[in-house]
């Protein structure tokens, strides 16, 4: 399909048309300073120039510890102009997170900061990529200013970047201690921009405000993509901050905004002020669904109406709330593009690949042409994933009714949801089970007063050991992000099975017990204690 409906633009091709329509509109907006589509265009080719001067070539793989900065999404635009692939990672990641990912994709270059070179350092990976670790700060060499955006940059030599070229490699979860990296091309970046203005219906007039990070699909697909597309503002939040957000959005004439999680949930846990609907925002894009009731809390309590939608690394085109309607509580329909009209199918099938009738519960596949090619270096899973002929799974199971309107029932595949952040449980339990007390172990999500879920271990002690949970805590707090290291702990004499042998973890006892270990409560200098045995 993808080959049918090849695009006139890639990722840079988009920023240069925003520049020629409006050069001297101001696109980007921080608390430091902003930047004109004109400047962007220029501040991007200089950036590139740079890097080509250091070596970086078509095709080469360049790791970026990516905070939701201007220095980042330069040096990311940049990378894409010169036809570089980016492999952003989490700037929370754990060292031996870090290093695993350099081992796994063998960067050509690492970029980061000053604020980050303990993490780099500490992942004793400095002498691994070619050409070493490099400062954003230093590429890009601070921002122009938006009234003097310079003039148009001359083409690159050598980049020839195409719309099937590979852009970037998303991390996600993985199963095996190696992240399954999500493939995705040009065309990805340049459909989903295109298509996120006509489905939240915003103009060159809107300004959308992101705190969400560059790591993710989210924030470069739909926000930087999306305002290039449509000629809107962009605003740039570093990270979120519940009890400034609103602030942030009067300051800088924000009407739109991203949530992810448990964001919209944590912002209506702020105390209440007269002011939380006298702001610019109208719209706010979310999944998945809040209750009825609650979204129309929120709506009222913001000023604000609430878009619901569904995608994933690997397909930005998934399912939306369309034109305007409002589909209460569920994931809405097939989203298709403003102006190459229906290029994404969707189906509901059985276990056996049986497409089901309207109101039966089966796994939602996808196919369309912003389809990943795959994961990078596991075929096996790239060929489990996605069928000969372009369907994707997406483990996630489904109701679809007769006018086509999806509601989701539950998760297929053992991914977890913490935070805004997916996680593999199989990799918690991977660093549990190297301390010495852990004989095995078993990780499960467990419900959230914010939503999404918590994560809650249990633990068989190895023979002739107690297990401090706390000392345990810490151990997996070197090995793993902090979104990843559980917060519930609980003892269990051994893990239940299923007759194949496999840990049976729906049979592990349900919801919370007076027996388990709460490291919040711990923090907050409450509940019981941590050392059991």
């Amino acid at each position: 399909m993808a080959d049918g409906i090849e695009p006139s633009r890639t990722i840079p091709e988009l920023l240069s048309d925003a520049a020629d329509r409006d050069p001297d509109g101001v696109w980007l907006r921080t608390d430091d300073g902003s930047l004109t589509f004109g400047g962007a265009r220029t501040q991007v080719a200089a950036t590139a120039a740079a890097l080509h001067s250091l070596g970086v070539r078509h095709g080469d793989l360049v790791m970026t510890t990516a905070r939701t900065t201007p220095p980042y999404l330069m040096c990311w635009l940049a990378l894409a102009r010169l036809g570089a692939v980016t492999v952003p990672v989490n700037p929370r990641s754990a060292p031996a997170e870090l290093a695993g990912l350099v081992y796994q994709t063998q960067p050509r270059a690492i970029i980061t900061d000053a604020g980050l070179a303990s993490l780099v350092a500490d992942a004793d990976v400095a002498g691994l990529p070619g050409l070493g670790v490099l400062d954003a700060d230093d590429l890009t060499r601070g921002l122009p200013d938006a009234a003097s955006p310079g003039p148009a940059a001359s083409e690159l030599p050598g980049a020839g970047v195409s719309p099937s070229d590979l852009a970037i490699l998303i991390p996600t979860s993985g199963t095996t201690g190696r992240s399954k990296l999500v493939m995705q091309t040009h065309r990805a970046y340049v459909l989903a921009g295109e298509g996120f203005p006509h489905w939240m219906g915003l103009t060159a007039a809107d300004r959308l405000m992101t705190s969400l990070p560059l790591f993710h699909i989210n924030a470069p697909a739909y926000s930087v993509m999306g305002s290039l597309a449509c000629g809107a503002g962009l605003i740039l939040l570093p990270r979120f901050s519940a009890s400034t957000f609103l602030d942030s959005a009067r300051r800088h004439g924000a009407t739109e905004f991203n949530a992810i999680g448990a964001m919209l949930e944590i912002l209506m846990r702020q105390p209440a002020r007269p002011g939380d609907a006298d702001t610019p925002l109208r719209l706010c894009y979310t999944g998945p669904a809040p209750a009825r009731e609650r979204q129309l809390e929120m709506e009222r309590r913001f000023g604000l109406r609430i878009v619901v939608g569904y995608a994933m690394s690997e397909s930005p085109y998934g399912l939306i709330w369309p034109d305007g309607t409002r589909p209460y509580q569920t994931l809405g329909s097939l989203r298709q593009h403003p102006r190459l009209g229906v290029i994404n199918e969707g189906r509901v099938v059985d276990d056996e690949g049986r497409d089901l009738p309207p109101g039966q519960t089966g796994e939602l596949l996808l196919r369309n042409p912003v389809i990943t090619p795959g994961y990078y270096g596991m075929p096996a899973e790239t060929a489990a994933a996605i069928t000969s002929d372009g369907w994707l799974h997406t483990g996630d199971l489904v109701t679809v009714d007769r006018h086509g309107t999806h509601t989701f029932v539950s998760r297929k595949k053992d991914v977890l949801r913490r935070r805004g952040e997916n996680l593999s449980p199989a990799e918690v339990e991977e660093a549990l089970a190297s301390h010495p007390s852990v004989l095995e172990c078993a990780v499960i999500g467990v419900p959230s007063e914010l939503t999404e879920e918590e994560i809650k271990a249990f633990i068989v002690p190895a023979p002739g050991t107690s297990v401090d949970f706390a000392a345990l805590r810490a151990h997996a707090a070197q090995l793993l992000a902090p979104y990843k290291v559980p917060r519930f702990w609980q003892l269990i004499d051994e893990l239940p099975r299923t007759p194949t042998a496999r840990v049976a973890k729906h049979r592990l006892p349900a919801g919370h017990t007076e027996t388990e270990w709460d490291a919040e409560a711990a923090d907050a200098g409450e509940g019981r204690p941590a050392r059991s045995g």
